[in-house]
């Protein structure tokens, strides 16, 4: 099986594979730049494997031309930037000892070694730069199925990064096959060590729980993470059959998939806290869990709130289990522009000025936003 796409005939890359090629080393691209080319999915970052030690890649690079950075290169990365295109050139590695997220490691010059050390078997697939597939581990079975399988044994592998637990229930949302639910075995080495998660940071897990909550439909990930005792772990007081009916209204009203809208949904105990959520995410989310218990009209949320008041409605229809409704008031609110001015009451000051300003602007709102300048200081 070959790969095909413009990521892999840039001059650049091609280049830079060309070049260590030329002196006897192994260029092979690695990880998800393969695995969504094989499933026909955007490719944004290019990780190329080779047998060659940091130093001699810097040396090749630099020699070819191109502009060599040490991001990693205490772990065999160096970040190689050729014709403006980054990318991670990481030496073969092999595990010597692990210890939860470090690991004493060893390079390589075999790919087998370097494929057992990764987390899934659809990220140990390889290709050179002619496109040809190279699976030491049989993951190009795995991913044709749609199926995310640990490499190896799932505790060992969980053990060496506990953050490898969100990343399964994180893939599984991204790349699996919903309705063949999930690997047994792997599911059951994720419950059997979730009270890992407690020695992560929780800016590692809000970053995983974002990205989970960015797939098409989070809904059956989270589920299965409460069920198993996962989710109570990051997200302590969520509550998760509110997602699914979110989820399904979200369609209906065609918005995009949307993290902090959907742990809107799942709510939780000082999600803030527990995610590491940055202020302007914090006061978005509370935002919208306000607006959705609120008594405000669909144009006044629309109003308030923007582009966010179609959310607001998608989450209140949600948790209260009602119908969608007032998504072309909310449009109409989101652009609509209060006629008056303080200006416009000459009359008033201070608190009055407010009252009055707040009072006039309640009535135009009332009124569907028609009424206008003059209507409004008859």
């Amino acid at each position: 099986m070959k790969l095909s796409g413009a990521w892999l005939n840039h001059p650049g890359t091609q280049a830079l594979c060309r070049a260590l090629e030329a002196e006897g080393f192994r260029a092979l691209f690695v990880g998800g730049c393969v695995r969504n080319a094989l499933m026909g999915l955007d490719v944004s970052d290019i990780d190329i494997s080779t047998d060659a030690r940091p130093g001699t890649v810097t040396k090749i690079a630099e020699k070819a031309g191109f502009k060599a950075v040490p991001t990693g290169v205490d772990h065999g990365t160096v970040t190689i930037i050729a014709q403006g295109l980054p990318h991670e050139v990481t030496t073969f590695r092999r595990d010597v000892e692990t210890f939860g997220r470090h690991a004493v490691v060893a390079f390589s010059d075999r790919i087998e070694d370097d494929a057992a050390r990764r987390d899934f078997t659809m990220n140990a697939l390889y290709a050179d730069a002619r496109g040809q597939v190279i699976d030491p581990l049989g993951g190009l079975l795995d991913l044709q199925a749609r199926r995310v399988r640990f490499v190896g044994d799932a505790e060992q592998r969980i053990r060496e990064d506990y953050l490898r637990i969100l990343r399964f229930f994180r893939f599984h949302a991204h790349y699996a096959r919903q309705e063949d639910g999930f690997e047994p075995d792997a599911l059951a080495a994720c419950a059997a060590n979730s009270a890992g998660l407690e020695t992560l940071s929780r800016e590692r897990i809000g970053a995983e729980m974002r990205k989970l909550l960015s797939a098409r439909d989070p809904g059956p990930a989270i589920a299965t993470m409460a069920q198993a005792g996962i989710l109570i772990r990051v997200l302590p007081g969520a509550e998760a059959r509110v997602l699914p009916p979110f989820l399904h209204l979200e369609g209906v009203a065609e918005l995009s998939p949307d993290p902090i809208a959907r742990l809107a949904a799942l709510g939780g105990d000082a999600p803030e806290e527990a995610l590491r959520l940055s202020r302007a995410e914090s006061r978005r989310m509370s935002a919208l869990q306000a607006a959705a218990v609120s008594t405000l009209t669909p144009g006044a949320l629309g109003y308030r709130l923007k582009a966010d008041g179609r959310v607001a409605l998608v989450l209140r229809a949600a948790l209260l289990e009602q119908p969608l409704a007032g998504l072309a008031e909310a449009e109409l609110g989101a652009v609509a522009r209060f006629p008056l001015r303080a200006a416009d009451l000459p009359g008033l000051q201070g608190a009055a000025l407010g009252a009055g300003l707040k009072a006039l602007e309640s009535r135009w709102i009332d009124s569907g936003f028609t009424l206008t300048r003059d209507d409004l200081l008859a």
